[in-house]
């Protein structure tokens, strides 16, 4: 198992306000929020069904992810 590797940005008080992370770590992080959302889109559709991938994953790049 790898080791997360962070730094911390502090601020004048030494506080902990940020971290910064390699971007490979950061896109396997994405990766699995992704998935994982995806799960659950298609495991909450209204049907008694899961919703299947491709629908799922359409549905999903509809969605507004800015907030």
């Amino acid at each position: 198992m790898e080791v997360l590797r962070k730094r911390f940005i502090v601020d004048e008080n030494d506080r902990k306000v940020a971290v910064q992370i390699d971007i490979k770590t950061f896109a396997k992080i994405e990766e699995i929020m992704e998935n994982y959302a995806l799960f659950r889109l298609m495991e909450e559709n209204e049907s008694d069904e899961l919703m299947d991938k491709e629908t799922a994953m359409h549905y999903y790049s509809q969605l507004d992810k800015s907030s």
